[in-house]
């Protein structure tokens, strides 16, 4: 089965209250997009990777995975995270497993793109996730708390999440049509009913560094893990 890695690295970095977008900026010597990258590059089960980066740094991201030997094509995002992976997907010319992942998340592991892929072969969709820690509070539009859902059944959700390719590519062609608008991709799988979507296992390392806070806690995590720069 072709493995593709689809790298979303589009992203403004509006909220980080940083300088220039956050896949730019280092840890350890290299940019987040460029741990993302390199550690599915560095997966024996990953064929090819595609970039989807912003159209205004197309050359910078061009520039620098030009080394990553599975990087085939670096591509046009669009104006939100869900355009974005709609023009990753549909570059994508023949495969059968598609694993979306967020540039942000720069220390995915080899073994959660190992589980993703197991779980490819049981599932049609799975997502990475871990346990919520905290108690989840859900609260109408005053602030007022109207449930307290049991946190043994909730997950925070992770990247990557991975597809058949031909499923993502119908979901994101009915939510074309419908006009649905949806944070993820599980979401266009989900709100259209056309498969169920299994969690596997991800890591409290593998954050998403959303805010300049996060910078810190990325280093130290760089720091602590010994993550490779090959």
């Amino acid at each position: 089965m072709k493995n593709i890695a689809l790298i979303l690295a589009s992203g403004t970095g509006e909220r980080s209250g940083l300088n220039q977008p956050k896949q730019f900026f280092e840890v350890g010597g290299q940019t987040l997009l460029e741990h993302s990258v390199g550690a599915f590059d560095r997966h024996v089960l990953i064929d090819d990777i595609i970039v989807v980066a912003h159209h205004d740094f197309l050359e910078q991201t061009v520039a620098l995975t030009r080394r990553f030997k599975k990087v085939i094509k670096v591509i046009a995002g669009g104006a939100t995270r869900q355009e974005s992976s709609y023009n990753g997907v549909f570059s994508i010319e023949e495969a059968e497993n598609v694993l979306i992942h967020d540039a942000a998340r720069a220390f995915v592991s080899e073994e959660i793109i190992s589980t993703c892929i197991d779980g490819l072969s049981k599932h049609d969709a799975v997502c990475a996730a871990i346990e919520a820690s905290d108690t989840i509070l859900e609260v109408n539009e005053t602030g007022k708390i109207i449930c307290v859902p049991n946190r043994n059944f909730l997950r925070c959700a992770q990247t990557p999440q991975c597809f058949k390719l031909e499923l993502i590519k119908l979901a994101h062609r009915i939510a074309r049509t419908n006009g649905q608008i949806v944070t993820d991709d599980c979401g266009l799988v989900l709100a259209n009913n056309l498969a169920d979507v299994y969690v596997v296992a991800g890591s409290s390392c593998n954050l998403k560094i959303t805010y300049s806070r996060d910078l810190e806690f990325a280093r130290w995590i760089y720091a602590q893990e010994g993550i490779s720069n090959e």
